[in-house]
């Protein structure tokens, strides 16, 4: 049994959204044969993309929410129904301590996804950490950092928003 995590970015552009969704199709096609199990945190973009590749190809899903009002104050309602959607999907649901959606918990949740993974997918531009923690490119240094083995999914011609 494999574990895969990802992390990515949530502001893709429509048009890439059918491009990172048939690299993530090709990255998993090898983990179909095998029981796969997917650690996402089912945001929007890449996250999302992820979860729904892996339940597509047969895999289990884990989602890691990161505080008890994420659904209420951060999953905006173009998202909403994907977002339930992926819940009910979910075969473990794991919704950490945190009351409130902050950078603690971005941070919380990213650890949790790497401590259960074992390996992290990356839909990542490859650009640095913004300094704020918690984001794409902190994700996969501390994977890195760790030894944990990293897929960089980023296809030509995919871009996000500005």
């Amino acid at each position: 049994m494999t574990t895969i995590a990802v992390t990515g970015h949530m502001d893709l552009t429509d048009a890439s959204v059918p491009l990172v969704r048939a690299a993530l199709l090709e990255l998993l096609k090898p983990y179909a044969a095998e029981r796969l199990t997917s650690v996402s945190c089912i945001a929007k973009g890449a996250d999302s993309l992820f979860a729904e590749a892996v339940l597509e190809v047969g895999g289990r899903m884990v989602a890691v929410i990161p505080s008890q009002d994420y659904r209420q104050s951060k999953v905006n309602p173009d998202h909403a129904s994907t977002f339930d959607w992926l819940i009910e999907a979910a075969d473990e649901v794991l919704v950490l301590p945190h009351e409130t959606a902050n950078r603690s918990a971005y941070e919380d949740a990213n650890r949790t996804l790497l401590k259960r993974a074992d390996r992290l997918v990356a839909v990542w531009d490859g650009e640095p950490p913004s300094g704020k923690g918690g984001g794409t490119a902190d994700t996969v240094m501390e994977a890195r950092a760790t030894g944990l083995p990293v897929d960089v999914v980023w296809p030509e011609g995919v871009a996000r928003r500005s």
